[in-house]
């Protein structure tokens, strides 16, 4: 038997070694409590920690505290076993009678969280829906929180193995497929659409050859920025090797897209120190019957942008002038 607090030690050990606890917003965890929040219809959608004497939001959409007590945390109930934990009426149950959660003005009612495991196994959160009014969870709708909760455990992986790309700070390759194979099975379980886009830059090895690397580092950087600031903050965007680039839409179809080039082309303006940015792209739609793994529809998107490049004879880019309209487009709202 497992002393009860050796385990505990070693969760706070791998929990504290990840180094995760008062660190900065991440748009990678936000985007799945936005997720969460949208698909359940609650007030609030947390990812918690939970520390010795407090749990700790990573994430929070609906509520303002960064932070509560341990010993008035859901989450804390919900990380002591692998399953869904559902309240569905706080004053009903006996456990949360004198929470000052449930009966001071936060007035949490509802409560529906699955565990969230480190990358070692241990239980080191949840991610979970709150509600100011009773509620029933459907076991269809408990799937759907353990998947968001794998998502989130993904992150957490890449946390630790730094899936990021130093240079420009986006996703890198390992880091998009890791979140896309949850994101794409979490729209084929809900019905949603989802498309890839994937870019290459035209010309790079001229600008790298004619201008230096540090130019060459700037043109990545720059496409970078605009290409995320022209998707919304829900979508997944990253550098997977080179000057290619790609992003996961979720919720949207590939006849979309277009919007968002349209907005990308308005930002990609020339400045002294960037010289100009032309790519060719590719749009996929996913379709699970042909692309059973993120691998595959990546191929499919990838003959999509080579066709783009021969088409065009890879001379796509020239300076555009401002958008004499202001208005963001659907899917290029930030």
């Amino acid at each position: 038997m497992v002393d009860r607090d050796s385990a505990e030690e070693a969760r706070l050990r791998a929990l504290h070694e990840l180094g995760i606890l008062d660190s900065p917003p991440d748009d990678r965890f936000d985007r799945l409590t936005r997720l969460a929040r949208r698909l359940f219809d609650t007030a609030i959608a947390l990812v918690s920690l939970v520390d010795s004497d407090r749990q700790w939001f990573k994430s929070k959409n609906g509520l303002d505290l960064s932070q509560t007590p341990r010993a008035a945390s859901f989450c804390s109930h919900a990380i002591q076993s692998d399953q869904v934990m559902v309240v569905e009426d706080a004053h009903l149950d006996e456990r949360f009678e004198d929470n000052e959660l449930v009966w001071g003005d936060l007035n949490f009612r509802f409560y529906a969280g699955c565990p969230v495991h480190g990358p070692d196994g241990s239980r080191l959160g949840t991610i979970c829906v709150i509600d100011h009014v009773p509620r029933e969870l459907e076991e269809e709708d408990s799937d759907l929180l353990r998947d968001l909760a794998e998502m989130v455990e993904s992150e957490l992986k890449a946390v630790q193995l730094a899936m990021l790309d130093d240079l420009t700070g986006l996703a890198n390759r390992r880091g998009f497929y890791a979140i896309a194979h949850h994101s794409l099975a979490l729209c084929e379980r809900v019905g949603q659409p989802a498309a890839v886009l994937l870019f290459d830059l035209d010309h790079f090895k001229e600008i790298n050859d004619s201008m230096g690397h540090a130019a060459g580092d700037r043109v990545l950087q720059r496409f970078a920025e605009q290409l995320a600031g022209s998707f919304r903050n829900s979508d997944v965007v990253a550098r997977l090797g080179g000057y290619e680039f790609c992003v996961l839409l979720s919720g949207a179809k590939a006849e979309q897209a277009p919007n968002a080039l349209a907005h990308l082309d308005d930002s990609l303006r020339v400045d002294p120190e960037t010289p100009p940015i032309g790519y060719s792209v590719g749009v996929a739609q996913y379709d699970p019957e042909r692309h059973d793994t993120v691998m595959a529809l990546l191929e499919d998107v990838d003959s999509r942008m080579y066709r783009d490049r021969e088409a065009k004879g890879v001379a796509r880019w020239t300076p555009v002038a401002p958008s004499p309209s202001t208005e963001t487009p659907g899917l290029g709202a930030p």
